[in-house]
């Protein structure tokens, strides 16, 4: 025989509705996350199931990106629950963004229940490489001993001995 109602379980359930957001948003429990860099990118995965892609929203304001969306448990009219422990409702969660990222190029997909964010790293913050400029000292001394020049030519006392 299969239970009905289970009062422990019902409790646990307000409990839960009334610490979060007053009960009319879910917690972000729900809305599990995985947030990883790769490369000049990051990448946020969220888990939704069951959530019509129609009723995500993605806002930003400031550095901040809010995650929305509503699931519904659709069952027949006229149903009598024998047990609902899928969760439904509208939930959110909201991610603090650094300054290092490019908010003006964020890209969204929603495939297989799972929201994947893709966040680039602006390019003021990306790794770059800095040129070593090299200056070569230019040597004043000629290429013959001290106080003589190179191309000099001979004196006019030793034109004059000659003859």
């Amino acid at each position: 025989m299969a239970l009905t109602f289970d009062p422990f379980r019902e409790m646990d359930r307000m409990a839960a509705r009334l610490l979060t957001s007053g009960g009319t948003e879910r917690s972000s429990s729900w809305m599990p996350m995985d947030l990883y860099r790769a490369g000049d990118h990051y990448i946020v995965n969220v888990d939704l199931p069951g959530v019509d892609p129609g009723s995500i929203d993605l806002d930003v304001d400031a550095n901040t990106l809010t995650i929305q969306a509503e699931r519904t448990i659709g069952a027949a009219d006229g149903a009598q629950w024998l047990a609902q422990e899928r969760p439904a409702g509208r939930y959110m969660r909201q991610l603090g963004l650094g300054n290092d990222v490019d908010l003006e190029r964020i890209e969204a997909t929603y495939e297989h229940g799972v929201l994947m964010l893709t966040i680039p790293v602006a390019e003021r913050a990306k790794p770059r490489k800095i040129s070593v400029e090299q200056r070569d000292r230019r040597s004043e001394l000629s290429t013959g001993g001290a106080g003589e020049t190179a191309d000099a030519t001979p004196s006019s006392e030793s034109a004059s001995t000659g003859a």
